[in-house]
């Protein structure tokens, strides 16, 4: 790293892999003086801060060099088919704020947004840092660089709409982008990515979706699509009618809100999976009996991407995981009778690490890690010059 930048040493001391000049100079082979130059640099611009002395190994003391998680905030907004999570972090990923707000299932851009916006902007108190970025997450297939949803049939009205017209009042920040599946993997590089680089990470909600986490790196496919297990065929569902306008789909049989729909059949009370979540957790033998049929729908698809991507682990997240023994016993079951031996022999089962809050932690992990990456502190420095 000869050539290493000073948001290059900035994403050095992110990671951990360096603390002090000393490190910083070793990690990289640059000089004293070209570390301190861009240390300097990184200082001016509020982005470093000079931390507590390290013990001393001969010598005058080294000190510690940590990121300045003062220096500005960024927000981040899951947009799901019935609710909307919105919070503020800062630099170091502390969550400050947050709020949720519950909207019409099939609620088009002009309904959610604005409310969107409005919740955003009550959380950023007077006096706070700036805000570097935006990161949203929608269900279905996104398109990151235009900031729009293009292909999300079950949220009628979002394909082709620019969101970031609709923030533009809260922050003059870059908007970024995601697929809520994705985010929810990329909440886990905080969580068991940590230590786990193979993963597969279930949203088990309103509606059914799979990120993909391969060698460390979130796995989105050709056009965005990868991990659309809900609206795959499956022969059980033959003739069942889809949200999305299809038929046969594996949402018909075991997304949140066809369970729904099947309870209101029988007169029963729920408006939402997390309703039927709570029942199971009250022990409502019908309620534990559907969530594990669900699991096990939805293991005996997942038992194909398993054995086609050998994961070392499958996360389970999303409302229905809520009720995580009942529902992950029903995905155990298909995946174990379906998948081959040496692709489940050493394969874990876990919970989100941060369960209801994931969709919030990965579109600020998103966020964070764009408007910090090297090239985009390097960009913020030369505008400073």
């Amino acid at each position: 790293m000869e050539s290493a930048t000073a948001g290059d040493l900035l994403a050095l001391l992110r990671s951990g892999r360096a603390s002090t000049r000393s490190e910083l100079r070793t990690v990289t082979g640059l000089s004293r003086t070209a570390v301190v130059a861009r240390v300097n640099a990184l200082a001016a611009a509020g982005l470093l801060r000079l931390g507590a002395e390290l013990a001393s190994t001969g010598g005058r003391p080294p000190g510690s060099l940590v990121l300045n998680t003062e220096a500005g905030v960024v927000l981040a907004a899951a947009i799901g088919r019935s609710r909307s999570q919105v919070a503020v972090f800062d630099l170091g990923g502390t969550e400050l704020s947050a709020s949720a707000v519950d909207h019409e299932v099939g609620a088009g851009p002009d309904e959610v947004m604005p409310v969107v916006a409005e919740q955003l902007r009550a959380l950023l108190a007077p006096g706070r840092p700036p805000v570097l970025g935006t990161a949203v997450s929608l269900p279905g297939v996104v398109d990151p660089d235009r900031g729009v949803s293009v292909d999300t049939p079950v949220m009628a009205g979002w394909d082709g709409v620019p969101l970031a017209p609709y923030l533009a009042g809260v922050a003059d920040a870059p908007l970024f982008l995601a697929n809520d599946a994705d985010i929810l993997a990329r909440s886990e590089y905080l969580g068991h990515a940590t230590t786990i680089r193979d993963l597969l990470v279930v949203k088990a909600s309103t509606g059914i979706g799979l990120g993909v986490l391969a060698d460390g790196r979130i796995v989105s496919g050709a056009h965005g699509g990868a991990g659309d297990l809900g609206h795959t065929k499956v022969p059980e569902a033959a003739g069942r009618p889809c949200r999305c306008g299809d038929v046969g789909c594996l949402e018909t049989l075991a997304a949140g809100w066809a369970l729904v729909a099947r309870l209101r059949e029988e007169g029963r009370s729920v408006d939402h999976v997390r309703d039927l979540v709570a029942q199971a957790h009250h022990g409502d033998a019908e309620a534990k009996q559907l969530l594990r049929e669900s699991g096990r729908r939805l293991g005996e698809l997942l038992a194909v991407a398993i054995n086609l991507l050998n994961p070392q682990a499958v996360v389970l997240g999303g409302d229905m995981a809520g009720a995580y023994d009942v529902y992950a016993a029903g995905v155990r079951e298909a995946v174990y009778a379906r998948a081959s031996a040496l692709a489940t022999r050493e394969l874990q089962f876990l919970p989100s690490t941060y369960g209801d809050r994931a969709g919030l932690v990965g579109c600020a992990a998103l966020a964070l890690d764009t408007v910090l990456a090297p090239a985009a502190v390097d960009a913020l420095l030369a505008a400073k010059e």
